[in-house]
């Protein structure tokens, strides 16, 4: 069993939490992550590791509440056991080299990016990060971001935090003004994801974006996380989770990721109503 021994919500929908994982926290790698199941009868859940703490053996996770599964996870406190916690899993994201980088995160996607761009600062790197949410109430990390980056540029979609606009618009403007990143990182949603590379692509600037499509075992063998690259098919869990951007087919992964939206919704309504009962 895992217990959690912190735990923060960052906002209405998105939860911090601190699991003691030895084996994870000495082996974790930014980029890579675990995949963990609340209870022996609960599904199989990936999340990027979000920080580690050897010292302590913790593995840090930041995850947002859509389904009935995270719901179940947010309903756990300090204390508390889970009951796996398997890592670290996929590969790590690939930084040696980079001086100048250009990290975009969007939404909940700002916690997989946050470790990017702090392992990227620890290598004395120029870290550019752009980070965009719908409004003030939903922002998170804007402390962490602060601490590790060159340059920090906020984005709201009505104004509320820092500018108003998308992502890509503060990225063109950076890159029009003669901005020169040896590659450009985007986590997020995947419409973001995929404008952030059409404007790269414009300019001939190197993408790499981290996906994160459904997911089951974690190591290749149900297939269930594929997705095309240059017209192949790959695994996000063993060929990535990190892909060049410009030779990913967002179309299709974004098609594949409703598949099963109303079935989610269905199963987050029933376990939320199951879990006031049980309560009252």
């Amino acid at each position: 069993m895992f217990k959690i021994v912190k735990r923060e919500e960052l906002n209405p929908t998105v939860t911090r939490i601190e699991v003691v994982a030895p084996h994870v926290a000495n082996k974790a790698k930014p980029g890579q992550f675990i995949i963990l199941r609340v209870d022996q009868d609960g599904e199989r859940l990936p999340f990027t590791v979000a920080g580690v703490n050897k010292s302590e053996g913790t593995v840090e996770i930041i995850f947002q509440v859509v389904g009935s599964s995270t719901y179940l996870l947010n309903q756990l406190k300090v204390g508390d056991c889970l009951a796996d916690f398997v890592g670290p899993l996929g590969k790590p994201s690939e930084l040696e080299g980079l001086k100048k980088v250009a990290v975009i995160g969007g939404g909940a996607g700002c916690a997989i990016a946050l470790p990017i761009a702090q392992a990227l600062h620890n290598m004395k790197a120029d870290v550019t990060s752009i980070c965009g949410f719908r409004s003030n109430d939903l922002v998170i990390l804007e402390k962490e971001f602060t601490e590790c980056s060159n340059k920090f540029i906020k984005m709201s979609d009505d104004g509320s935090w820092g500018e108003k606009g998308l992502v890509t618009y503060a990225l063109k403007r950076e890159i029009i003004a003669g901005e020169k990143y040896d590659e450009v990182i985007a986590i997020g949603p995947l419409i973001m994801m995929k404008f952030v590379c059409e404007v790269t692509k414009e300019f001939n600037v190197k993408t790499v974006v981290s996906m994160n499509p459904v997911m089951i075992d974690g190591t290749g063998m149900c297939g269930c996380c594929r997705i095309s690259v240059g017209g192949k098919m790959r695994f996000a869990c063993v060929d990535g989770p990190d892909f060049d951007g410009h030779e990913v087919d967002f179309d299709s992964a974004m098609e594949r990721n409703t598949m099963y939206r109303e079935f989610e919704h269905k199963k987050y309504e029933e376990t939320c109503n199951l879990f006031k009962k049980e309560v009252e």
